[in-house]
């Protein structure tokens, strides 16, 4: 008998540099296989172990998947739950919205969401929900990637404009500072990196798949990014290597820093960093003679000083003149569809809000979720906080309210779910039609419908219209139809043919030919120049130029833990999936073979981590992955799956970072003891 195979193009909406094409099979109707699309120029035909393995595995098991509305009927935290109609469940949560916002205010409802899928409409829609609510927000940013936006605004006037990839062509020379994209972008590590003739340096205190990949690894102590960068720009400066031209008609306040860079030779930062001064010379030169490009990472920056690490960083363009020209340029997280003309804010409904809402840092959350008098609602969507947030003892406790009334928005029955009051199925992109994007690469491409939603699913912004129209409220914009939101966006990026015809392709770059930012180098700082000495900052409370600071050496008793992306996961999805979880294996902690002998602790052993945070037990790996007084225990596990029920995100104390009240989860400390057994 013939079978029916039908191919549908789609694109991966996850939190990932990547942005893949991906290919949908079907067969008689019913999904066979998800796979790479092979003319997508970064998938290339492949997906990752992650999402080859997840998409077709939880992501279309009705058994994993949460299916209908649901009910609490058990303590809180225990996931016990009876199903219910979505008019019940309409009612209930917007019977209780109104009766809050009665006799609390709107301020009294607070919601927390992230990166659970990066599809436009999924992401967006849902704010226009809130902002016309007046509900508070937990600032989705802070756990991760604020201090970086918050520095580079300071020097560059923007954060969201990077360098297209494209332009590597243009290149010599690549430097990757506190990223991973051998975990977190594996295909621009394998095609875009790895593969290229360009010369290739790499920061980063782990002895990564991307560190090893490159010509010079600089193996730094964490928390010695800025005493790094300026020990490279005394060699640029001695050298003869500055642009002395681009500084001064295109920066401000250069003249600051010099005795700064003057005195930052590289034997002072070899001392201060651990990178041999020999190193440091041979990547100064390499980066300084260009055209060079510069990936700044999201994990540099989650210290205790990563706002000012930041600017140190982000001071090699300017001063080198590498921007504004092929082969030049950094990027921290492009907004792809904000570059090709997307209104993120009329998408959002900024139109909506009557106020400012009020926003709480992560850093926060669990501390003020705590007490009765301030929250009385809370949402939970695209997210799972109870795994990814600090103080997470703490926020259990707080999650297990009587008063404080949850919902949790959510494809599986995460450990964040099992404190909701109220379970609301949500759609995966599988299910239905949206537009997707890339942080990295340039390229927008569709989310298509390949099945029927699993149970009585739905999509984020049908339940937001839902709910919207059980508040009672009238304004179109909470309505509009996904057809109508699609084609605006298509209109506004200037895709032709419509959604249908766009599915044909299946993505396309926002130019046909690489884009050159800030090639008029003209900036939207105050003063329209590279802010290098910065009145903002001042006016902030902060240095006005980047202080070539080193956090302290560890005495011994303490290690700096790091907790990177996994190679499994991705931050906290997938863990759910038994394949993957069978790959990772238990949680472990590497630990350097000289602080192992110290300690006493023999690879394949237990030992317990602590701190005023908590504590956890994981099997010691003995391994040089990090220098001694630095341990790695990737993330990206559920709590619920766990011997101790708790991931590694119980020792995160949540410490604020010098800028924008941001994570420093990287600064964590911890001691490390050998123990006898893992507690079952």
């Amino acid at each position: 008998m013939s079978e029916n195979i039908e191919i549908i193009k789609s694109n991966c909406p996850r939190d990932c540099y990547d942005g893949c094409g991906i290919s949908i099979e079907k067969i008689d109707g019913r999904i066979s296989r998800v796979m790479g699309d092979e003319a997508h120029p970064v998938s290339r035909g492949r997906l990752c172990n992650k999402c080859a393995i997840a998409y077709n595995g939880v992501w279309q098991d009705e058994n994993e998947r949460l299916l209908y509305p649901l009910k609490r009927i058990g303590e809180k935290g225990k996931g016990q739950f009876e199903r219910i109609s979505w008019d019940e469940a309409v009612k209930t949560i917007t019977g209780r919205l109104k009766a809050d916002i009665a006799g609390h205010g709107p301020e009294s409802i607070i919601h927390t969401h992230y990166s659970g899928t990066l599809s436009l409409i999924a992401l967006l829609f849902p704010m226009r929900f809130f902002l016309k609510l007046g509900a508070s927000e937990v600032d989705p940013d802070s756990i991760c990637n604020a201090a970086g936006h918050a520095a580079l605004s300071l020097l560059y006037g923007e954060s969201h404009v990077g360098f297209d990839p494209r332009t590597i062509r243009d290149s010599n020379c690549v430097l990757i500072w506190g990223a991973n994209p051998s975990h977190s972008g594996p295909h621009s590590h394998k095609h875009w990196f790895a593969a290229s003739a360009v010369k290739k340096i790499v920061a980063d205190p782990l002895r990564t798949k991307t560190a090893r990949d490159a010509d010079y690894h600089l193996q730094l102590r964490p928390g010695t990014d800025a005493a790094l960068a300026y020990s490279l720009l005394h060699v640029m400066q001695r050298d003869g290597l500055f642009d002395d031209d681009f500084i001064s008609q295109h920066t401000l306040g250069s003249e600051e820093l010099l005795t700064v860079i003057n005195r930052c030779t590289p034997q002072w930062g070899e001392q201060e960093t651990g990178v041999p001064a020999a190193l440091i010379e041979e990547a100064a030169r390499c980066y300084a003679a260009g055209p060079s490009l510069l990936w700044l990472g999201q994990g540099f920056q989650r210290q205790l000083n990563g706002g000012n690490c930041m600017r140190a960083v982000g001071l090699l363009p300017a001063f080198t003149g590498n921007i504004g020209k092929p082969g030049t340029g950094f990027t921290y997280v492009t907004i792809t569809p904000g570059l090709a003309g997307l209104d993120f804010d009329a998408m959002a409904g900024a139109q909506l809000a009557s106020a400012e809402p009020v926003s709480v840092s992560h850093m926060d959350f669990a501390e003020q979720l705590t007490n009765p008098d301030r929250f009385k609602s809370l949402f939970v969507w695209n997210t799972n906080p109870v795994a990814s947030t600090p103080n997470q003892a703490q926020l259990r406790r707080a999650l297990q309210r009587e008063d404080l009334f949850t919902v949790v928005i959510d494809c599986f029955p995460t450990d964040s779910a099992d404190y909701a009051d109220i379970v609301l199925p949500a759609a995966s992109f599988l299910e239905f039609d949206d537009l997707t994007f890339s942080y990295f690469h340039y390229n927008i491409g569709v989310q298509s419908r390949a099945m029927e939603p699993l149970g009585e699913a739905l999509p984020n912004q049908e339940i937001f219209r839902r709910l919207a129209k059980g508040m009672g409220y009238t304004e179109k914009e909470l309505f509009e139809t996904d057809e109508d939101l699609i084609a605006s966006m298509l209109e506004q990026m200037g895709v032709e043919g419509g959604f249908r015809e766009f599915q044909q392709r299946g993505w396309q770059p926002i130019s046909a030919e690489p884009i050159i930012p800030w090639a008029d180098l003209q900036f939207p700082t105050p003063s329209g120049r590279i802010e290098l000495a910065s009145a903002t900052a001042e006016d902030q409370g902060l240095p006005r130029i980047p202080q070539a600071i080193s956090d302290k050496k560890q005495n011994g008793e303490q290690f700096r833990l790091i907790t990177p992306a996994s190679d499994y996961r991705m931050n906290d999805s997938y863990a759910n999936d038994p394949k993957l979880a069978r790959n990772a294996g238990d949680p472990e902690v590497y630990i350097h073979p000289h602080d192992a002998e110290r300690l006493g602790i023999d690879d394949g052993v237990a030992v317990t981590l602590s701190n005023d945070s908590g504590s956890l037990r994981l099997t010691a790996t003995v391994d040089e992955i990090a220098m001694p007084g630095v341990i790695v225990s990737y993330k990206g596990r559920w709590p619920k799956q766990e011997h101790e029920r708790k991931n590694v995100n119980a020792l995160h104390t949540g410490q604020k970072a010098d800028m924008a009240e941001s994570t420093s989860v990287h600064s964590t400390l911890v001691s490390v003891n050998p123990c006898t057994a893992v507690s079952e």
